[in-house]
């Protein structure tokens, strides 16, 4: 299941999770972004018993974005006992997310 965090549910959804977590930053216009949310909505099922899979607006939600220094999107942040443990800039294909999960699970 694809969740969406926002500034107000981060610290719940993400950092006090006990299982790893994946956060896409994305934006609507952008059009990279919009490429790989089949990928990650793919990947929110497969894992849906070992991980969390969420999406943040990144302008939407500027507070978050800032703090973790995103400047290009899409960028995905691997989260792992509330810390930061990896990190993907860029469209990325399934199979180097997939591996990036693997190895957090």
């Amino acid at each position: 299941m694809l969740i969406e965090v926002t500034d107000a549910n981060f610290e719940e959804v993400v950092l006090k999770s006990d299982k790893p977590v994946l956060v896409d930053f994305w934006a609507e216009w952008c059009g990279p972004c919009r490429m790989i949310t089949p990928i990650v909505k793919e990947l929110s099922e497969e894992y849906a018993e070992t991980a969390v899979i969420t999406k943040m607006d990144v302008d939407n939600n500027p507070e978050t974005s800032v703090k973790f220094g995103i400047r290009n999107i899409p960028t995905i942040l691997f989260f792992k006992n509330g810390e930061v443990v990896d990190k993907q800039v860029g469209a990325s294909p399934k199979t180097i997310l997939a591996s990036k999960l693997d190895a957090l699970v």
